[in-house]
């Protein structure tokens, strides 16, 4: 693989580990860091979403499922049969991969809209699923009791403790996905995203390159799953719905999917905007979305992350 530049990779690693402690020196910000507990969670969601939408051009409104099936996974081999966390998880990853392939090698054979509603349709499923079997996953009254993570005797049993967990996961898929992106991996995900027809020219394996590049966005979701169940100590079918799926498409709308940076910058401000700002619309947070999502399409196509490129723009035509 290539090598990516170090420099912002220091400091998004410096900003994350400082963070915590200049948190708790403003105490009305003093409960943020257990917000970006949750900001990473969805980080790895992101990730994996943009490799597989801003770059392959493959559209998926179902990873709330493979999030969903993470978390349960994880939950109803350690609840039930009192397996090691770190082996359920690794284990759920594993029954997710299989599963996106399964999902994958017919869905990826259609594009745009019809992709789109193939993994909506498997979505409403694993929804209902997590809903109707009340002896598994407990049903609409969700699955308590879900064990914490700990390694080697030290335990993730605090909010600090766990933040550093899941940063350390984030940046692991941040680097790895970086460069796989600047890989030849990479160029031929991007010349699948412009012209099928031309990569397929050009030699590439365009079903190959679309299944990989599904199973580990999939991948990458079950972990985010398993994370936040042995986080939390509880799930329920509710998260993992299709309103979640939707909202994860805006995280990356917003940050920008054509560029990994836009998943971090999505996923930050929209998990922010749900657990700390939205409160104060209460009914109308599903309205505020909608016309995020609205403005974004319209007025930034490239995301937040390409406001410097459009105000260079801009200045160079008033010069």
């Amino acid at each position: 693989m290539l090598q990516i530049a170090k420099l912002p990779i220091a400091i998004f690693a410096a900003l994350i580990i400082t963070f915590p402690w200049m948190a708790h020196q403003i105490p009305v910000i003093d409960h943020y860091a257990d917000i970006m507990v949750f900001v990473g969670i969805y980080c790895l969601i992101t990730i994996g979403l943009s490799l597989l939408m801003g770059y392959a051009g493959q559209i998926s409104v179902g990873h709330a499922a493979f999030f969903g099936i993470g978390a349960y996974v994880s939950g109803i081999l350690t609840t039930n049969y009192g397996l090691n966390p770190w082996i359920c998880m690794i284990i759920a990853m594993l029954i997710t991969a299989v599963i996106a392939l399964l999902v994958g090698a017919p869905s990826l054979k259609l594009k745009g809209h019809y992709l789109a509603m193939a993994t909506l349709a498997f979505g409403i499923i694993i929804f209902i699923i997590f809903n109707e079997e009340i002896e598994w996953t407990g049903g609409p009254d969700g699955m308590p009791g879900i064990p914490g993570l700990s390694l080697f005797g030290f335990k993730f049993d605090s909010v600090d403790k766990y933040y550093y967990l899941v940063w350390a996961f984030v940046l692991a898929a941040f680097i790895f996905t970086a460069n796989i992106i600047q890989s030849d991996a990479g160029r031929a995900l991007r010349a699948i995203h412009t012209s099928e027809p031309a990569a397929s020219a050009m030699g590439v394996d365009i079903a190959k390159f679309k299944i990989i590049v599904f199973v580990y966005s999939a991948v990458l979701a079950s972990l985010a799953g398993s994370l936040y169940a042995h986080y939390l100590n509880f799930i329920n079918p509710s998260t993992f719905d299709l309103f979640f799926s939707i909202k994860l498409l805006i995280m990356i709308a917003l940050g920008g999917m054509h560029n990994i940076w836009g998943a971090i910058i999505g996923a930050l401000l929209i998990t922010f905007l749900s657990y700390e700002w939205l409160h104060y619309f209460e009914e109308f947070e599903v309205i505020v979305y909608g016309a995020i999502l609205l403005l974004v399409t319209i007025f930034l196509p490239n995301g937040l992350v390409g406001v410097p490129e459009m105000l260079k723009s801009w200045v160079r035509r008033k010069n």
